[in-house]
């Protein structure tokens, strides 16, 4: 399985998809620093946050095979400045996450609008509690 970098702002679900994907229970708990799983990278929601913290994002991101930018449907704000995907000489791709919390498709719509601005290649549109398009976003890191 290709080695993935989740990226996201706080709160928008980069550990409980890393738990998701590695058959561990789901629950919460608050990223303080990079956290790695056997595939993932996990990293705090600080570090897409505050651009003073990118260095450390391009840094870790050599260690993955696969770059992942997470935006939640149902926050407002989007963290990912335009083509920011252009700083990683590496396959990046899009997650929208909590599709089932979604009041509306164009908060879904939204969110890939601004991954695809970010330079995403792909859009993986999941909901980790009820587990839509965990498969595909599995057989795609196959």
């Amino acid at each position: 399985m290709k080695k993935v970098i989740f990226m996201g702002k706080c709160g928008c679900g980069k550990t409980t998809l890393c738990q998701k994907l590695h058959a561990e229970n789901l629950e919460y708990k608050k990223t303080q620093a990079i956290d790695n799983y056997e595939n993932a990278i996990d990293t705090p929601g600080e570090y897409i946050e505050n651009r003073s913290y990118y260095r450390a994002l391009i840094v870790t991101s050599v260690d993955a095979d696969v770059i992942a930018l997470i935006q939640d449907c149902t926050e407002e704000e989007n963290y990912f400045p335009p083509a920011f995907a252009s700083i990683f000489p590496k396959e990046v791709i899009g997650i929208i996450t909590k599709i089932d919390l979604s009041n509306s498709e164009e908060e879904i719509i939204k969110a890939e609008e601004a991954l695809i601005n970010a330079g995403a290649q792909r859009i993986f549109k999941i909901s980790t509690m009820e587990s839509i398009g965990i498969k595909e976003l599995e057989e795609y890191l196959k």
